[in-house]
């Protein structure tokens, strides 16, 4: 919860976290995700609260679960007013878009995710995207979009679906799981700069700290962030770790920090980035996400 005395305005809520369990026989991996071997909701707060973190979205991490949201319910009941929640949803499932109203109906529910990087079709035109997010904006739900490599088609998403919020999974940018950071982690960010044109994309600066070749705090950052909000303005801008992924490269305080730290940002835009926005997209409140009932 917030803290006493804090505003909507002051609060931080981090745009993407992961947590699960260990591997076991009741709710086996499909995968593994690279990270720590569980990061259980009770740790995730724990290190949230170390760094002053107020709330954050908790996505049910694709990797383990796939479309199995359990343990991100489970996480969200044990710790009233500090998650949000976000689900995986399967385009190619004919049944998705009751997938998504039943989602819609639950209490902390923030948005919908499509995995685009992960063998789903790269066909703009493909029904099964389409509906989704057809179905989305009629639930006032924004989409999240794991799409690195695929920025292009997002454009074409985003201009045909103008009714529907979506949102830019880190930064659209491939980013390292183990060090090193690759040489040019930037290299395709004019491909991310030309989605500002479509109002209603907005852009999750998650995990960026993972893309810096230099030491903490990460000062080459500023730069090429500098650009992205340039381009989309801090009102569609949400800063975010992707937490856990980001666990072998850094701190989950050494995420935060240099957010806090540097003289890049005003007091005002640093409000923006680092909760107001979010709020605003996905309709979030002190108390945490608000009921179904949003508009677009």
């Amino acid at each position: 919860m917030a803290p006493i005395g804090k505003t909507d305005a002051m609060l931080t809520i981090d745009a993407q976290v992961h947590a699960y369990e260990r591997d076991h026989a009741g709710r086996p991996w499909v995968d593994v995700l690279t990270g720590p071997p569980e990061v259980t909701g009770d740790a995730m707060v724990d290190a949230m609260d170390a760094v002053g973190v107020d709330g954050a979205i908790l996505v049910s991490p694709w990797t383990m679960y796939r479309y199995d949201e359990s343990y991100a319910l489970e996480v969200y009941a044990a710790h009233p007013g500090r998650f949000g929640l976000v689900k995986p949803v399967d385009p190619a499932d004919p049944a998705v878009t009751e997938t998504i109203a039943h989602w819609a109906a639950m209490h902390g529910t923030l948005a919908i995710r499509i995995m685009l990087s992960h063998g789903v079709t790269s066909d703009p035109g493909d029904p099964g995207i389409n509906r989704v997010l057809a179905a989305a904006a009629d639930h006032g739900l924004p989409v999240n979009l794991s799409c690195n490599g695929r920025l292009e088609q997002v454009a074409r998403l985003a201009a045909t679906n103008a009714n529907t919020r979506l949102v830019i999974d880190h930064l659209g940018l491939k980013q390292p799981r183990v060090p090193p950071t690759p040489p040019v982690p930037f290299g395709e960010l004019p491909k991310l700069l030309d989605l500002a044109r479509y109002e209603n994309v907005a852009v999750k600066i998650s995990g960026a700290c993972t893309l810096s070749l230099a030491p903490f705090p990460y000062d080459d950052l500023w730069d090429p962030l500098g650009r992205v909000f340039d381009a989309f303005g801090f009102e569609r801008c949400m800063w975010g770790t992707d937490w856990t992924r980001a666990a072998n490269l850094l701190s989950y305080g050494q995420a935060v920090e240099p957010f806090r730290l540097t003289g890049r940002l005003s007091d005002g835009e640093r409000a923006d980035l680092m909760g107001r926005t979010l709020q605003r997209i996905y309709n979030w409140n002190s108390q945490g996400p608000t009921a179904p009932g949003r508009s677009p």
